[in-house]
This record gives structure tokens, sequence and C-alpha cells, in this order.
């Protein structure tokens, strides 16, 4: 059984699943509104969702709060607000909790950022994901690429200092030199957080079904090394896979996931990873994913679709599937914390992947080196169970 001897830190993610349009390459659980959304609804489901989780988190402090979707910034202002002051209410936020709303460059949604910043969200992050207008009409965005500058300019005139963009690279057709021009134009922008990340074709979704022509692997290596060097030298650092910030600007809500803390999660499909000390379990649950059947459901005590533990001889894969997205990687301290199991249970392993160049030993720190960043899924799958 799993011994946990150390509290673990506590955040929570709040799912708003509506969006004006779907994207085609978005697998999230989100669906369009074009009817404008039922807020106190909604808000009625989530508090009845948190109230049930309650027992099993009591007393614990929250160290952030995440507001994802769908299209968060949808929601008034009155309804984040509303939000907010109902997780106050049930839960103890650390004095300087993060709190972060994810927002679309949508004009309409604009008008609403200061009021967002005084209903108390401190971290703003907008999906500009480019800015070249062709590529945004390919990815089926609704806004243009001037709307998404205006949209970084209203923000920060509405008081959000701590401002974080998702920008994708490998899009339809891009070449290193056009990667490069768009990640220029994010730069000039001076977020204190840039997500830079690479399209994928996820299943169930259109571009899976109807796939655009990608960049090919060669060209996807060097717009991936060239973005890091671009972003190195305006002063960013990247810390995880597809993060990077300035100055202690990184993002402590994800950095709780890949340090393998524990999340609650509430709304519609809403994901969430809890751990029982008592029980020496980690424990995996999911919320139901249709709005409506969710709303349903909490309102009847049982918003979760799914609620199981995390087998004993998973642990070790999950907690490396997080913790070697790090550049940092982890102190050997932090496995046996989070994962509950000794540190000698994946040593061999550990020596195994040093010994191929994927893992760097520096005292009591285990980095990914360059070599296991860029083939994370092969080291991290040496610990799946049963590998020989």
């Amino acid at each position: 059984m799993a011994s946990f001897s150390a509290p673990i830190p506590l955040s929570v993610y709040v799912h708003l699943p509506w969006c004006v349009r779907k994207c085609p390459y978005c697998d999230f659980n989100s669906h369009a509104a074009p009817d404008g959304v039922d807020e106190r609804r909604y808000l009625d489901a989530l508090f009845a969702d948190l109230e049930a989780e309650l027992p099993g988190i009591w007393g614990r402090r929250i160290e952030s709060v995440f507001i994802g979707g769908g299209t968060p910034s949808l929601f008034s202002a009155e309804g984040i607000a509303a939000l907010l002051e109902g997780l106050r209410a049930r839960l103890p936020l650390r004095p300087d909790v993060e709190i972060t709303l994810e927002a679309n460059p949508g004009t309409f949604e604009q008008a609403r950022f200061a009021d967002y910043r005084a209903a108390g969200v401190n971290r703003l992050s907008i999906g500009v994901q480019s800015l070249d207008d062709a590529q945004l009409e390919r990815l089926g965005r609704i806004h243009s690429a001037s709307e998404a500058l205006r949209a970084v300019d209203i923000a920060r005139a509405a008081g959000f200092d701590n401002l974080n963009l998702d920008l994708m690279h490998g899009l339809p057709g891009q070449d290193a030199k056009q990667a490069r021009r768009d990640l220029e134009a994010a730069i000039a922008c001076e977020p204190t957080h840039l997500s830079y990340y690479q399209l994928t074709l996820e299943p169930n979704t259109q571009f899976h079904k109807y796939p655009p022509q990608l960049p090919d692997e060669d060209t996807l290596w060097d717009i991936t090394e060239q973005g890091r060097i671009i972003l190195e030298q305006a002063g960013y650092t990247q810390y995880e896979v597809s993060a990077y910030a300035r100055g202690r600007h990184q993002c402590r809500h994800n950095l709780n996931y890949w340090e393998f803390g524990d999340y609650l999660g509430l709304g519609a499909g809403a994901h969430g990873k809890l751990t029982d000390p008592a029980g020496g379990e980690v424990l995996r649950t999911r919320k139901h994913r249709q709005p409506e059947q969710y709303m349903r459901s909490a309102r009847e005590g049982s918003a979760s679709s799914d609620r199981s533990a995390v087998p004993e001889y998973d642990l070790p894969f999950e907690f490396m599937l997080n913790a070697l997205r790090l550049n940092a990687g982890f102190d050997a301290g932090l496995f046996p914390a989070r994962a509950g199991l000794p540190l000698d249970s994946v040593q061999p392993i550990l020596d195994q992947a040093c010994e191929r160049g994927l893992l760097t030993a520096e005292g009591t720190q285990y980095r990914p080196t360059e070599l296991g960043r860029r083939f994370h899924n092969d080291l991290v799958a040496l610990f799946l169970s049963g590998h020989d």
C-alpha cells in the first residue's frame, strides 16, 4: 500500500464548457452555445458538485484555481464573481492564491476584462493561437490578429500584470520562417508567460477526420528548436515542454499538475486527482461530460461519472509522465512524497535511463537531458509496469 508522509498541495480546476463555435482541432469537452448560457443553473450545479466533494478534502488549503473551458470568458463578470465568492465561502484559499481565467480575444469578451480583474482573477490566459490572419482562418478561430493584439492591450489596461498567451506552431503549411514571424509577434506583446505548443491531430476532431497538410517531422523539430532559442534570447525560461516564463511567472497551477500534486475537478467533464493518505490511494475522478447531464446529476449528488484508484503498479508511470515534462525534473524526495512509494522501487529504471543518456542525476535531482526531452514518450515508457 502506498504511504504518504507529507501533505500534498491541492488546486481546483473549474470547467465552463461553452464556446461560441467548436474549433476543428479542439478535443476538449466544449459545446457551442448559440442561445447563451444559463449561468445561475450551472453555478448551482458547480456548488452542489463541490459540496459533495468537501468531506474528502476538508481543511486542505487551496494553492491555485484555474477556470478553463470551452471559453470561460463567455460567462459574465457577475457570474465569475459569484463563482469565486462561492469557492471562497466553501474552501480555504491561500492569501496569495493564483486564480487563472482562460479567455479568447473576441471583442465581446474583451469588454469584460476589467470586471474579471475586479472579481478576483489575477492571471489571464488568452488563446491567441496565431497572429497570422490566414492561419487563424484555417484554425477556425473567430478573432483576427488585430483583435488578439487589442485584447492584450485591454488586459494590461485592466490591471493584468500576469498574462499568458497560448500560441501554436506546426500549423497547416507553416514553415520555420512563418513560425518565427508568428512567435516574434507574440513576444512583442511582452506577456509574462507563453504556452508554445505544437498542433496535433486529436481523435474525434474535424482535423482528425479531414487532416490538413502539416509540416514534416524535420520541419517540426526545426520550428521547436528555433522557438526555444528565440524565447530564451527574449528572456523567457523554458521550464516545461511547452511552457516559458519570465522571472517568477511560472504557472503555479500547472506546476502542481506536473509535480503530481492533487487537483479537484469541478464542472462538466472535469478530471481530478485526489490522494487519500488514510487509504493509501491516489484517486482519479471524472465528472459527467454533457452539461445537461452534469447539471442534473450534480443536483442529485452524483456529478462523478467515474472515481477509481490508480493501481499501485501504475503510480511510477503516472508520476514520471508528469514530472519528466519539467526541464528541472524532480528531486528524489518528491517521488515518495507524491507517489507514496520508496525511491528504491524505481531506482533500477532511473539508473537505466541515465545510462541511456535520457536522464542525468545531479545530487538528488533527476533531470531529463536534451535527448530525454526530445524522446519524452520513450523515457516515461520505461516506467510502465512490466517493462523489461
